[in-house]
């Protein structure tokens, strides 16, 4: 299992929302690295929902659903998406400010390119964060 952090801005679409969904096509993604990175994922990984911009928090863990496919809202046909369904929250959501306060995840993407929507997370980095927001198992 790989396991992904993707950043969403609540006001576009919120763990909340995602909950109230079910799943959701992971669409709007147009930047080669966070394509890339959405390429290499396979059913069941999981990802952590960080809210972005807004926030600024891991909140929610969820499932990669189905794997890279078109996204209809890219009309260069250039992108694609995975659809993702909600797992569990983060009881106590990690914020940027703690993660970069651990020097365990001094080197996590996050922490080094905090720019990148989707992106890789290793399994110590995983374990770490779960670890912080009181995620059992």
């Amino acid at each position: 299992m790989q396991y992904w952090l993707m950043k969403s801005e609540p006001s576009a679409y919120s763990w909340q929302q995602l909950n109230k969904d079910g799943k959701t096509g992971w669409t709007g993604v147009r930047n080669f690295q966070a394509s890339a990175n959405m390429k290499k994922m396979q059913k069941g990984d999981r990802a952590f929902f960080y809210h972005s911009n807004e926030g600024l928090e891991i909140v929610g863990i969820m499932e990669i659903a189905k794997e890279y496919h078109p996204d209809p809202t890219d009309k260069t046909e250039k992108f694609g998406m995975v659809e993702v369904k909600p797992v569990a929250p983060v009881p106590t959501p990690v914020s940027m400010k703690a993660i970069k306060a651990t020097p365990a995840l001094k080197d996590m993407v996050l922490v080094k390119n905090s720019r990148l929507s989707v992106q890789p997370v290793t399994a110590a980095e995983w374990k770490q964060v779960c670890k912080m927001g009181g995620v059992k198992g």
